[in-house]
């Protein structure tokens, strides 16, 4: 769980080697057949209006075709570390073996993310490595406490928390503007030391040339250059946003929405977002109230590796009859 962002989960190459166990053990029992075939069927019956909860039904996505075959043929190797993985290495930050990287969707973002993890938080569990994996260039993922400091950078930084003094996306260029007045430095700071970089992160920075960069026209009326998103159970937070690196940023919150998070945390509300829903709901409010345009569908690729495993889970409970 991504603060209240994020739920907690099993493993998610655990829980898909699971199911795949599962859909094996229905097929071969005397029932399965019949009972898989009724399954399906009632799935092809079902009309929009009983997708209307569901918001991942509406999504402009790229084919899935590559995820189709590569549950297929199961657990593959990383390329990288040459671990057992299903889909992506949630280590390496890369698709397996048979997941091609060119039948990946990449999507541009017009912001730079910053995920901050807490390191209690096991890799496999978190949805954190989908945006690295789809966004590669504008993303970039820490393991506390090694995290930058932002002072320096805090009148074009803003951080994802639902805090007291939080404010909403649409206020975010209002709120930038008071920073930027009063400057990103105290009068007893020595602006002209060098940042300090609390050691390095978790996967290798590569340099990005100017034609790779969005346009600065493009969100110079708001100075957000940065989003910061902590990843962490609830519990977990208080650890990381009370970092003395964290204090004195924006504060944003997010609108209220119900996630499609299939591992759902007993006792806790379902407005509770994972972190890659948690971000791709913030991208379409900042393009609609911030940036003032159209939304046709630009990051709703950010949810190519989540609207699938959440369709094949679904399915698999539904021909388990658990649902």
């Amino acid at each position: 769980m991504v603060l209240v962002l994020m739920h907690r989960s099993e493993y998610t190459g655990k829980l898909l080697h699971q199911l795949q166990r599962l859909t094996m053990s229905l097929g071969s029992s005397t029932q399965g057949p019949k009972r898989s075939t009724e399954c399906l069927e009632s799935q092809e019956l079902q009309t929009p209006s009983s997708f209307q909860d569901n918001p991942l039904q509406q999504l402009q996505l790229a084919s899935q075709e590559v995820l189709e075959k590569a549950k297929k043929s199961g657990r593959s190797k990383c390329p990288r570390c040459s671990s057992s993985r299903m889909f992506y290495c949630y280590t390496c930050f890369v698709p397996v073996e048979t997941v091609p990287t060119k039948e990946i969707p990449t999507v541009k973002l017009p912001l730079k993310i910053d995920i901050i993890k807490h390191p209690n938080e096991t890799d496999g569990k978190s949805t954190a490595v989908h945006a690295k994996l789809l966004a590669p260039d504008d993303v970039t993922i820490y393991k506390y406490p090694c995290i930058p400091e932002y002072e320096e950078k805090r009148h074009e930084i803003a951080l994802i928390f639902p805090g007291p003094n939080s404010v909403s996306v649409k206020d975010i260029a209002f709120h930038l503007q008071k920073y930027t007045k009063k400057g990103v430095c105290n009068s007893d700071d020595d602006c002209s030391k060098e940042p300090v970089l609390k050691q390095a992160k978790i996967e290798p920075e590569e340099e990005k040339s100017p034609n790779e960069c969005i346009p600065s026209s493009r969100n110079e009326g708001t100075g957000l250059k940065k989003i910061i998103f902590i990843d962490s159970t609830w519990n977990q937070t208080n650890k990381i946003i009370t970092d003395e690196r964290l204090q004195g940023l924006l504060q944003i919150e997010l609108k209220t929405r119900k996630t499609c998070f299939w591992r759902h945390q007993k006792g806790k509300p379902d407005t509770y977002l994972s972190t890659i829903e948690a971000i791709y709901y913030f991208l379409v409010d900042y393009h609609q109230e911030v940036l003032k345009e159209n939304y046709k569908g630009q990051y709703d690729n950010l949810l190519f590796f989540f609207s699938f495993m959440y369709t094949l889970i679904k399915n698999a409970k539904c021909c388990a009859g658990k649902e």
